[in-house]
């Protein structure tokens, strides 16, 4: 997984992009209205923040706003059963994030990642597991030890049913022998909440929807489930590979469109993502929030979710994981 933005990679899209300047009538006048971008997750977390940083830099790429609406639950099917059904014209777009290659497989929603229409990956972060600062458990091995000796009695939070932490997690226990108590909420955000009240022993879920309170001393991450450390503060969190422990896994976010989008309003929209994501004030705050980079355009965008709605498929028939 690519955690940093590929500039060549950027620049090559818009060199490509540059022929959808000469478009029919019809698209040139796209966006002539705001354009509503739903994110499929309660505000707060990860996604919701990545969406209204875009939101705000693409207004130096698009001529109309970018409006953020949250379409909580699901595990995200509620937003993407929104954007599934929506009018193709460009006027409503959706956040996409991994789960959409893994709730299909858990019969949480009966659409699949094949309907939608991918413009453009925005990031991509390794899972972490995060304990409050006060926490017991001062290491991974004290928390796994826990939930081998008292089997359900972790309880580890996740963003629903299906989500990135919930397989993550589920991954984890299974390579490590021991048996978590899987929380799900409607959201990363109301699961850190709780882990900080004290409902719940641990999170999985991504670094960005930590950040904040592990820079305040109230989160302290055990381990990021990368191949290779991360940055921004989090250099002395220990990878699983580390623990010996040999498992990696991430998710990304990117920006889809419902299916039978025009060609022109795709193209018009992957121009736009190209060049929002070479802002340094976007960079910069994905920066602050340790939020991994890795703008993709929409083919291999399209490629790599194939890639992991087959993964996914695979790792929950294998460990029978449902809701």
């Amino acid at each position: 997984m690519a955690l940093s933005i590929d500039r060549r990679h950027a620049l090559q899209s818009l060199a490509a992009l540059a022929a959808a300047a000469a478009v029919p009538a019809r698209a040139q006048a796209y966006p002539n209205k705001p354009i509503e971008l739903i994110v499929p997750f309660a505000a707060g977390g990860g996604t919701d923040v990545l969406a209204r940083a875009l939101a705000e830099q693409a207004r130096a790429h698009l001529p109309q706003n970018l409006i953020v609406i949250n379409r909580a639950g699901a595990s995200g099917g509620i937003g993407w059963g929104e954007l599934v059904n929506a009018k193709p014209d460009g006027y409503k777009l959706a956040i996409i994030t991994v789960e959409i290659t893994m709730i299909p497989h858990m019969g949480l929603v009966k659409l699949t990642a094949d309907d939608v229409l991918p413009i453009a990956r925005l990031n991509a972060d390794p899972a972490t597991i995060a304990v409050r600062a006060d926490s017991p458990y001062r290491t991974l091995e004290d928390l796994l030890a826990a939930a081998r000796k008292n089997p359900g009695a972790v309880r580890v939070g996740n963003a629903g049913p299906g989500s990135l932490g919930h397989l993550a997690a589920a991954a984890l226990e299974d390579k490590a022998q021991a048996q978590f108590n899987h929380a799900p909420y409607r959201g990363a955000n109301p699961a850190v909440l709780d882990l900080l009240g004290g409902h719940i022993e641990a999170v999985a879920v991504t670094p960005v929807e930590v950040a904040t309170y592990v820079a305040a001393g109230k989160v302290r991450p055990l381990a990021v489930m990368a191949d290779k450390r991360i940055g921004a503060g989090w250099e002395q969190v220990p990878t699983l590979k580390e623990r010996q422990i040999d498992l990696s896994i991430g998710g990304w976010r990117g920006l889809a469109a419902p299916r039978g989008t025009p060609p022109e309003v795709v193209a018009t929209l992957r121009t736009a993502m190209a060049r929002t994501l070479q802002e340094p004030a976007l960079r910069e705050t994905m920066a602050k929030q340790n939020m991994g980079e890795g703008y993709l355009d929409a083919p291999d965008f399209k490629a790599l979710i194939a890639r992991d709605n087959a993964f996914f498929k695979q790792l929950i028939g294998r460990l029978d994981i449902r809701a």
